[in-house]
């Protein structure tokens, strides 16, 4: 007999796989997991093969393609007026979570301290506790997800090693100010820790708002890892491609560990996506505008509904208040009810926190889809 003892002994399967189960064996209306159910653009899909064809199937650099990482540099530097080195501060990764997963391996060492906002994607506290640190969660306020940075003071401390930030965010939709990002700074101050902030949605903020990333503001440029994420962007999350930006230091760090968890990023996806983003950068440049109306099309159906929301600020996830439908059901409950006796499947909440609420009564909405299963999405939590 074996006697092994896990790792992650209270881990178990993520609510991911077990919504999109259950909308599989119900045969139900999936808005759970964050992914389109509209193809990815054919030019996209044409740069693809073409790069099959053309030769690129075999290892590229560990780092990324040096062609998938100027067009990156370009797009930092048109949004943000920021000047990144290719060769040494992009590292093209397989994928968003792994670069998370890395960036914490290289950094954290037993007994560190990560900061942690919840609700918070389910990959950062494991990750954290896998390289035998410690994740320390700070609940953001129920009503806005909005920071209390009197609880992030008290949070800091000498053992203090790394804050997290996922802005816009997932699962909220909120995302963060220019005065959040200085009150960051303030707290931060010339202590030893470092940022990690996950910026996967970056391209997706509504109603005329502005994405700060942390590496524009200088006094956190040399001690920020940027992760990001090409599926979310160009509607291809299978391709599983992300990258990680940080200063030379930091990104040399980042590299001896990722190495070794994922040698590199797969070659013909990283030139599809180079090509793809040299020939039309107005995919970019439209994208706010193309989820927008996905959120207003979604939410105007849901106006004689008995749900509540506030529309999402950032991100392709809609949060609906049920407090007046089923306020005796818990978030899980509720989401189990809509999919047996509804026929639709969403995300609980509460799975996101360390310790939820007792009160919250929110489930998440994915309306990365087509207007069609938005509108027929609508129409049947409209009759709950």
């Amino acid at each position: 007999m074996l006697h092994l003892h896990s790792k992650l002994p209270a881990q178990g399967v993520t609510i991911f796989s077990v919504m999109t189960a259950m909308a599989q064996r119900l045969n139900a209306l999936n808005l759970s997991q964050g992914f389109p159910d509209f193809a990815a653009p054919p030019a996209l899909l044409e740069a693809l093969s073409q790069a099959t064809l053309d030769g690129f199937n075999q290892y590229a650099s560990g780092d990324g393609l040096i062609s998938l990482r100027e067009q990156l540099a370009q797009q930092f530097l048109k949004r943000d007026q920021l000047i990144l080195d290719p060769l040494t501060e992009i590292t093209i990764s397989s994928g968003a979570t792994i670069a998370i997963f890395a960036a914490i391996q290289a950094l954290i060492a037993t007994d560190d301290e990560v900061i942690i906002f919840d609700p918070s994607y389910d990959s950062y506290a494991p990750s954290v506790q896998l390289v035998g640190g410690k994740a320390v969660h700070i609940a953001l306020s129920s009503a806005d997800f909005s920071v209390d940075w009197n609880q992030v003071k008290d949070a800091i401390n000498d053992k203090t090693r790394m804050i997290i930030v996922n802005t816009p965010h997932n699962p909220t939709g909120a995302i963060w100010s220019h005065q959040d990002w200085l009150n960051l700074i303030e707290l931060m101050g010339d202590k030893n820790i470092v940022l990690l902030s996950d910026e996967v949605y970056e391209h997706l903020i509504y109603d005329g708002q502005k994405h700060y990333s942390a590496l524009s503001f200088a006094e956190l440029r040399d001690r920020s890892i940027v992760v990001g994420s090409f599926g979310k962007t160009f509607h291809v999350t299978g391709w599983k491609t992300g990258y990680c930006i940080a200063a030379p230091e930091l990104t040399k760090m980042f590299r001896q560990v990722y190495q070794f968890s994922s040698f590199c990023a797969v070659t013909p996806v990283q030139m599809a996506l180079a090509t793809f983003m040299q020939q039309h950068p107005e995919h970019i440049e439209e994208l706010a505008s193309f989820y927008q109306q996905k959120r207003d099309l979604f939410n105007s159906g849901l106006k004689n509904s008995h749900f509540q929301f506030t529309p999402s600020q950032g991100t392709y996830f809609q949060n609906l208040n049920y407090s007046v439908i089923r306020p005796d059901l818990n978030d899980v409950e509720m989401c189990t009810f809509l999919a047996e006796q509804h026929g639709i499947v969403a995300i609980p909440i509460s799975v996101f926190y360390q310790q939820a609420p007792e009160n919250l009564r929110l489930i998440r909405f994915c309306f990365a889809k087509k207007d069609e299963t938005l509108e027929r999405a609508a129409a049947i939590l409209s009759a709950v």
